[in-house]
């Protein structure tokens, strides 16, 4: 599905990110990985070695001009071209309503979203232009669909890269690059496994499916906006949510009766 092909992961240390890089060298791609935790970096890598896979892991800050440049330069120099990418990092605060956040920590949390998507996008497009094309997909989620609650700068960061990904998708839509954004809803992350059992039940309830999505379903979606089976897609926002965005379904809804 994805071999011959240069695919870069920000955000591959841990959840979402690592399975997809993991998801991406078993369909055949060799995978450029990035963060900033370089100990975390090196697990995933010599999980995808071990699994007889390539794989580079490069230490970077989304937030960084500089380090997103090198970064897109490293993958073309270990292994000549950039086919795909996945725009992944993020930096979440605690929640308060809007008046009580302080605005370090929204500036922070804003600009790894849609700074960094931006910084990713500036140096991946070219190289996939002199590669003959390619596909980025931009993680986001429901929450920069229908506001949350308490979160202000997860909301703001998550709708502007949904923003970003249209433009983006509009300008290079002839030039052999899709680009699309994904809105997860609730996803068994390690901030949810942190936060227990009892929260993880209640997350799945409040979706139609009546359970919490896995990193390896997000992982799929992403390798298939990746891949040729998806080649007519660009700008679309797709959620994976259980039927979150459908609308509400009350835990006790009463079934229709046949016939």
């Amino acid at each position: 599905m994805m071999a011959g092909r240069v695919a870069l992961i920000v955000g591959a240390s841990k959840g979402i990110g690592a399975a997809t890089a993991e998801a991406f060298a078993a369909a055949g791609a060799a995978v450029v990985l990035a963060a900033r935790d370089a100990v975390a970096l090196g697990g995933v890598v010599a999980r995808i070695e071990a699994a007889g896979g390539k794989a580079l892991a490069v230490t970077a800050d989304v937030t960084e001009a500089a380090a997103m440049e090198q970064l897109v330069d490293a993958a073309v120099a270990r292994f000549g071209r950039l086919d795909a990418a996945f725009n992944n990092a993020s930096d979440k605060i605690g929640m308060a309503p809007l008046a009580d956040i302080d605005p370090a920590d929204f500036s922070r949390s804003v600009s790894t979203s849609v700074e960094g998507t931006f910084l990713g996008m500036k140096y991946q497009i070219p190289a996939m232009v002199r590669s003959g094309g390619g596909a980025i997909v931009n993680m986001a989620s429901l929450a920069g669909l229908n506001g949350v609650a308490n979160l202000a700068a997860y909301v703001a960061g998550k709708a502007g890269i949904i923003g970003l990904t249209k433009v983006a998708a509009l300008d290079y839509a002839d030039h052999g690059i899709r680009v699309n954004v994904l809105a997860p809803g609730t996803i068994l992350t390690h901030y949810l496994e942190a936060a227990g059992e009892q929260a993880q039940r209640g997350a799945a309830m409040a979706a139609p499916m009546r359970r919490i999505g896995t990193v390896h379903e997000v992982a799929d979606a992403v390798l298939w906006l990746c891949s040729e089976h998806s080649s007519f897609i660009t700008g679309s926002v797709i959620p994976i949510d259980g039927g979150m965005s459908a609308g509400v379904k009350p835990p006790q809804m009463m079934k229709v009766p046949s016939g």
